[in-house]
């Protein structure tokens, strides 16, 4: 529910701040006092609507997914659109797209005002029927989980095989192209690393002449080892460090006079002609490791090709076997809403015959399988397509269908917004409205705009919207104030005795 609104500077609204309770929350007041604009402006909160105010706020416990938002999780959440240049919204002070608010808030925040065909979704009315069918047979919750399951894993084991159907199109093409090109990689015939080595090798022969010319040069200081040998002597110092550092220097250029001497068996132009073959393959894939997982990758490819014919055969067994078994659980499952829906359609009638409406005629056609079975739901209204109803109709039809959903609802549904559904309604139909809404807001939070004593009588909680001068105000009403207020509503700004009487015997009625 939604359990505090603020308001701030919206048209002929300075400051609003609403404390509200769950149940149904009527708001009344003359004509031209404001009360579709504040409507408007809670709407706005959500970012379900647009409106001009410098801010709107609600504060709601919901339980959210915000994840997907990237919103922390919290137990309270503060909704808030701010308009000054530009209108900005948040979520507990974090900023977050309107859009994306508006999809966060879709499943709690209903506006039945709109002509939404979203209740007459054949999902929803599904939903109606087997959860009607889940009371009265426990059997039926596990015969949709079984057929569910069941027909996703046909669907994916169909979009395997019309996949393998496809490569069997084109396998002469993919085959030939899967060949051609581990050939292409297995002519070169790459090792990994050897790239580098051969860069290597390549940065050896190309300073070879000039280390090799060097050590030649530095040889000479061998020729006078042994003049250096007798110096030592002479001065009766220790000359083994100058032997440790010979022998040192001896066996660094004997290595390096071997290393170099060995690349004369090396043929420059093959070193330069394989570097430039790898320099393709990595131009190509761009690593010798990645050429050499691009061939693994074609060859495993290649074997699956020649396999798909087994692979195929075994697919197409389990898709039968699939098939029939989705079939025969989806035609158990119809059976079972069959035998449900004239119970659904006549609980359905007699709500519609509280609410002064025609008969609707409710029937299950069969369709394509779906992951809710073979069955397709439609509803008319006395024969009437529902979009050629009148909106009124139409928004009583909508109340009727939310009332038999909620007769099997175990938690709150969450917050319905409508916008005068009793408007130009008769007595007798005012009441019935009434009635349907307040067993509905045993469910949900209902706020309404209303100019009726009978729907307003009913209200759990009711606030006057009125203006004084250019300003408008929103006050919550007390039980003697209510009477005052319905009492307007029956005769006019000239209340009589007469009408006060009727209204609090109305609201005795209702609040007992």
């Amino acid at each position: 529910m939604i359990e505090r609104f603020y308001l701030k500077e919206y048209l002929s609204f300075k400051e609003v701040e609403l404390d509200l309770k769950s149940g149904l929350v009527v708001f009344t007041g003359p004509s031209g006092s404001g009360k579709s604009i504040l409507m408007n402006s809670i709407l706005s909160s959500f970012g379900t609507n647009s409106c001009d105010a410098m801010l709107c706020e609600s504060t709601v416990a919901w339980e959210l997914n915000t994840d997907d938002a990237g919103i922390e999780s919290d137990d309270v959440y503060i909704f808030k659109h701010i308009k000054k240049e530009k209108s900005r919204y948040f979520i507990n002070n974090q900023s977050i797209s309107k859009k994306a608010m508006g999809d966060l808030t879709s499943n709690y925040l209903r506006h039945l005002s709109l002509r939404d065909f979203s209740d007459f979704e054949n999902e929803n009315l599904l939903s109606i029927l087997d959860n009607r069918l889940d009371k009265k047979n426990l059997n039926a919750t596990k015969l949709r989980d079984e057929y569910g399951k069941n027909f996703l894993e046909y669907k994916r084991i169909r979009k395997e095989l019309l996949s393998i159907e496809e490569e069997q199109r084109r396998i002469v093409e993919l085959k030939e192209f899967a060949a051609y090109e581990i050939k292409k990689i297995e002519v070169i015939n790459p090792k990994a690393s050897e790239d580098s080595e051969l860069l290597e090798i390549k940065k050896e022969l190309s300073r070879k002449e000039k280390v090799l010319k060097s050590l030649s040069q530095a040889n000479a200081i061998f020729e006078h080892e042994h003049n250096v040998f007798n110096a030592l002597d002479l001065l009766n110092a220790d000359s083994s460090f100058f032997s440790d550092s010979m022998n040192e220097l001896r066996a660094i250029m004997e290595s390096a006079e071997e290393r170099f001497s060995m690349l004369d068996e090396i043929n420059v132009e093959d070193v330069l002609n394989r570097i430039e073959e790898l320099s393709e393959l990595k131009r190509r894939y761009g690593s010798i490791e990645d050429a050499l997982k691009y061939k693994e990758q074609k060859i495993q490819e290649l074997a699956k090709y020649e396999n798909i014919e087994i692979t195929k055969g075994d697919l197409e067994a389990k898709e039968a076997a699939l098939g029939k078994k989705v079939k025969d659980l989806a035609n158990r499952l119809s059976e079972l809403r069959h035998g449900e829906i004239d119970s659904f359609n006549g609980d359905l009638n007699r709500y519609l015959k509280e609410l002064y409406l025609r008969d609707a005629k409710v029937e299950i056609n069969d369709t394509e399988f779906e992951f809710f079975g073979k069955d397709e739901i439609s509803v008319k209204l006395h024969a009437t397509d529902l979009q050629k109803v009148s909106t009124g109709e139409f928004n009583r039809l909508r109340l009727a269908i939310l009332a038999l959903k909620s007769e099997f609802m175990s938690k709150a549904g969450g917050v319905l917004m409508l916008d005068e559904i009793d408007a130009n309604l008769s007595g007798e139909e005012s009441m019935s409205v009434a009635k349907v809404l307040k067993q509905l807001s045993g469910h949900f939070q209902i706020f309404v705009i209303s100019h009726q004593p009978q729907l307003t009588s009913m209200g759990d909680q009711h606030f006057l919207v009125h203006k004084k001068g250019d300003v408008s105000y929103v006050k919550e009403l007390d039980f003697n104030d209510r009477v005052d207020e319905i009492a307007r509503i029956i005769s006019g700004e000239s209340i009589t005795q007469e009408a006060k009487k009727f209204a609090k015997e109305l609201l005795n009625l209702h609040t007992k």
